[in-house]
């Protein structure tokens, strides 16, 4: 045990790499669907994980990265109000967050954490696994029925490798699984000439773009046009962080709304939200993928996700490097997202295995299906001009609804069939 902790602490700076290179993708393909700029992005995401981590006590193992419920809004909100407004109504959704945080600090984590029991949360978790797996496929290369020849041989090289190296029963590599298979579907995409290294040479080494550094330092304009527009989401997204949160504890096998409170989490996501809204960023959200990197590794130490978030910020300001990682073809990414995005989803399922729940009865059958058709079957749903549901938001709001009322002393037991 020694020993493996003392390889661990060594290599604390190689496996933060993996949870940058596990949030790369999605972090900087907001700013890219929305018109922001992903060196900012870059840099929010990794100022918004250390405010996080100091929120948390430094004990929760969560790297925060761009939401995606948030694209909609900030992009109308661009196009029509500026950046400024962007600026001010990311400010006003992360003040949401802190108001939120001080209600569950009022009403105690146990009244929260009444409205999320197992038959709730394992079905959450496997949906918001399931719910990612297109997204996967398309990355892979999958698209009208079947699959691009190179892009399938790049992402079959990546989960080859990952596999492979998580059967060695001792090696250096089991650490960096991911690490070694993007390396790996790296080579093999140049190989196959998918890899564009001229833009690489074309970019400067160090210092932010023009565009970027006027992002930067421009003053936010609490415009109310994109308060409305991008403020009230963070409602909707509340049961998304509990989810992430229920998640992450479960991955790493520890409770924690007791500890360091779910107050506390919210609290930190709100201060990372305003935090991106002063820098120009979109809002923050914690990031699925990589607490499906703490699933293949089974490495937890918190340390490792604010080695990744300095990682992320001095990329936002390496120009080269920031470019070389773009350069990495979509199928090796989608090789590695094959993998977490099915940690997660199996994560629900051991969730609803350990709480032991009896799916001979009606009540649980009634709420886990639910819960399945609308975060599956549902996009998005638009409630008010830019504001929408996500599926996944609307299956847990379901789920909640459900399980308070639906009688628990009426519960049915359905007949086995013959």
């Amino acid at each position: 045990m020694k020993n493996t902790e003392k390889v661990v602490g060594n290599a604390k700076f190689i496996l933060g790499i993996q949870h940058v290179l596990a949030m790369f993708g999605a972090t900087v393909l907001v700013p890219f669907l929305t018109g922001l700029n992903p060196s900012i992005a870059l840099i929010s995401a990794g100022v918004g994980t250390l405010i996080f981590h100091l929120c948390t006590k430094r004990i929760v193992p969560v790297f925060l990265g761009s939401s995606f419920a948030f694209i909609g809004a900030l992009t109308l909100v661009l196009k029509n109000e500026g950046i400024g407004a962007i600026k001010g109504g990311v400010i006003a959704a992360g003040l949401i967050y802190v108001i939120m945080s001080f209600l569950v600090k009022t009403f105690g984590v146990e009244k929260i954490k009444s409205f999320f029991p197992p038959i709730v949360t394992g079905p959450i978790i496997m949906l918001i696994g399931l719910r990612m797996s297109p997204t996967a496929l398309n990355m892979a290369g999958y698209a009208n029925g079947k699959f691009d020849t190179k892009s399938l041989i790049v992402a079959f090289s990546v989960i080859l490798t990952m596999v492979s190296i998580t059967m060695m029963k001792k090696s250096f590599l089991r650490l960096i699984p991911i690490l070694a298979a993007v390396i790996v579907g790296y080579i093999v995409a140049t190989i196959l000439g998918m890899v564009d290294f001229s833009v690489v040479s074309q970019a400067k080494w160090i210092g932010l773009s023009t565009e970027a550094a006027s992002d930067l330092f421009t003053i936010p304009s609490m415009s109310l046009t994109g308060i409305i527009a991008i403020a009230p989401i963070a409602l909707v997204v509340f049961i998304e962080h509990i989810g992430d949160i229920t998640t992450n504890g479960a991955v790493v096998g520890k409770d924690f709304f007791k500890d360091p409170g779910i107050h506390r989490t919210l609290l930190g996501d709100g201060l990372a939200t305003i935090a991106a809204g002063f820098l120009g960023g979109p809002a923050n959200t914690t990031y699925g993928e990589n607490t499906g990197v703490l699933a293949v590794t089974g490495v937890y130490d918190p340390a490792i996700l604010r080695i990744a978030a300095c990682y992320a910020i001095i990329l936002g300001f390496i120009g080269k490097f920031g470019i070389l990682l773009q350069t990495i073809p979509l199928p090796v990414m989608g090789g590695v997202s094959v993998i977490l995005f099915g940690m997660i989803a199996s994560v629900g399922v051991r969730t609803v295995v350990d709480a032991q729940l009896d799916f001979g009865n009606s009540r649980n059958l009634i709420i886990s299906s639910i819960i399945f058709v609308l975060g599956i079957a549902v996009d998005n749903i638009s409630i008010w001009q830019t504001v929408s549901v996500s599926g996944l938001a609307l299956a847990a709001f379901s789920g909640v609804v459900l399980n308070k009322i639906l009688p628990k002393d009426r519960e049915i037991k359905l007949k086995k069939l013959d």
